[in-house]
């Protein structure tokens, strides 16, 4: 998990306080922020650049019309709002476009490199990922969703909350299924 300083959280805190009066300026501000986890998001879901791409933006500007049309009192910041807007976005997405939803494309594997790693820790854990992304395909779409945002996005429990509707203590029982249901699959898998 990353860290935010107290400086960000001001910063985020700011520029929320900004929107929720319509500003221009800090939209900018709020799409040059987020854009890169949005869109890293989108990608993971859709498995397709062009198709995550189109969407990011879509996800962006039906953020701005909601700003405009609303006062953001029914958001505590806008990180979740992001997000939730991107959930939604591609759900539809997938209701118009695709009769079956897949995240386990053979042709867009999706690669994570830790750089500071040895090369034997980075064989292991390339083993461990390769792994860990063929089996999450067949753990509910539920627990898919929350490990994407929880470990892949690095959503706090109380943003996915936000965003999923359900409460903290039920999400953190969610996460903790999910990471559960995981950890039985590739264990059977080793057996």
């Amino acid at each position: 998990m990353s860290y935010t300083s107290p400086v960000q959280k001001f910063k985020e805190r700011n520029l929320f306080s900004r929107l929720k009066k319509k500003d221009q300026d800090a939209f900018v501000q709020a799409y040059d922020l987020y854009v890169d986890d949005i869109h890293r998001f989108v990608y993971f879901k859709v498995g397709n650049k062009e198709e995550a791409n189109d969407l990011t933006s879509i996800i962006f500007l039906k953020t701005w019309d909601y700003i405009k049309s609303n006062s953001l009192k029914d958001s505590r910041t806008l990180r979740a709002l992001l997000y939730k807007i991107a959930r939604t976005t591609i759900i539809d997405y997938y209701r118009q476009s695709r009769p079956h939803v897949s995240l386990d494309d053979e042709e867009k594997k999706i690669d994570v490199i830790d750089e500071n790693q040895d090369v034997m820790s980075q064989i292991s854990i390339n083993s461990d990922l390769e792994l860990i992304r063929k089996k999450l395909p067949e753990l509910k779409i539920e627990y898919r969703e929350v490990l994407i945002m929880r470990f892949v996005n690095d959503l706090s429990l109380e943003e996915i909350s936000e965003i999923t509707g359900k409460s903290k203590g039920n999400t953190r029982v969610l996460v903790f299924r999910a990471l559960k249901a995981l950890r039985e699959l590739i264990e059977d898998n080793n057996n």
